[in-house]
């Protein structure tokens, strides 16, 4: 079906193109009926701005962009980003502003696509996600002048808005609770160590650890279930191996949990498993997950707020919300008695 234009619209109205110019742009030079009535024609016919013409003329593309640079099959099973998505999206969905979802296959391909949307005009602003420690990103988005919000901590972001919550403070929650049911032996499922919240998670787990007079061990995985379950295998088949293990995803735990039963380790007689970022998954397990809780899909529009107002040309602080809170289920217990 030919897309409507506004030649259709003026035809149907019975007025000239410029005047339905005029109604669609919010311009004066034409009375409010007959802007209401543009207005009316033009839902009716389905029309749709041409955001390319738009940018082109000095105007705005109307849309914002996220790009993930993570494995599609990790991306498809974490529920982390399918509710971030989905708060951003109920947000934009309030002026009909579409978000432009990609995935890249590396950071170099991320920033090229960044400088592309950028010469095109293709987006008014993007969501900076994964930040890692020096991050390339960074300093190409602030020379491209592209108003940019980071979904994360508030370091290496040379000024770029951020919104985040204390990763550091869960930690140590998750580490006080578990220190006071009497474990001794810690250990951490971490995501990649390039990451930057990676990176701060693992500096308050092993400051946590040391200041409480306990041990504590971080592996490196991937975010996966595959990842989450070869951790577990590996720190429960050490000679001393943890009382307790806190996963960075809520996947990783659950395949952690289902490898630790596949080698006859209790939960949570024998192994106390906690979750970071709660979802359905922690509660469909037996015994269900004990996990670090946060409201992602309000920190998703959150983001998106604050990328209107960057795209709007005002000065964005960083803003902070609540920490994550734990919340306790049938995954966690002392530890065994000869182990406290």
């Amino acid at each position: 079906m030919k897309r409507p234009t506004m030649a259709d619209i003026a035809d149907r109205a019975g007025v000239t193109k410029a005047a339905v110019s005029f109604a669609l742009n919010d311009r004066p030079g034409v009375s409010e009926p007959t802007r209401r009535r543009i207005r009316a024609i033009a839902q009716e016919l389905g029309w749709q701005p041409n955001s390319a013409a738009r940018a082109l003329s000095g105007g705005t593309a109307g849309a914002f962009g996220l790009v993930i640079d993570r494995p599609a099959h990790t991306l498809g099973l974490e529920p982390f980003f399918m509710q971030l998505i989905s708060g951003i999206q109920a947000e934009l969905i309030a002026d009909a502003t579409p978000l432009v979802f990609t995935m890249a296959e590396d950071r170099a391909t991320e920033i090229a696509l960044y400088r592309s949307w950028s010469a095109r005009r293709r987006v008014d602003g993007v969501f900076l996600v994964d930040l890692k420690v020096d991050d390339a990103r960074v300093p190409v988005l602030e020379e491209l002048g592209l108003p940019t919000v980071v979904i994360g901590a508030p370091i290496g972001t040379r000024g770029l808005p951020a919104v985040w919550s204390d990763d550091a403070a869960a930690v140590t929650t998750v580490v006080d609770h578990l220190a006071g049911l009497g474990h001794r032996r810690l250990a951490r499922v971490g995501g990649p160590a390039p990451l930057r919240h990676t990176a701060i998670r693992t500096a308050a787990f092993d400051a946590a650890v040391r200041d409480r007079g306990l041990t504590g061990r971080t592996v490196e995985a991937d975010y996966s279930g595959e990842g989450g379950a070869a951790a577990t295998r590996a720190l429960l088949g050490a000679d001393r191996p943890p009382t307790a293990i806190l996963y960075d995803n809520d996947v990783m735990a659950v395949s952690g949990l289902t490898a630790a039963h596949s080698l006859g380790v209790r939960v949570p007689a024998d192994l106390s498993v906690v979750a970071w970022d709660d979802s359905a998954l922690c509660e469909l397990v037996d015994p269900p997950l004990t996990a670090l809780s946060r409201d992602i899909v309000a920190h998703g529009a959150r983001a998106a707020r604050m990328l209107r107002e960057a795209a709007g040309g005002l000065a964005v602080p960083d803003r902070q919300d609540p920490a994550p809170r734990l919340t306790p289920r049938g995954s966690v217990a002392p530890p065994p008695a000869a182990e406290s």
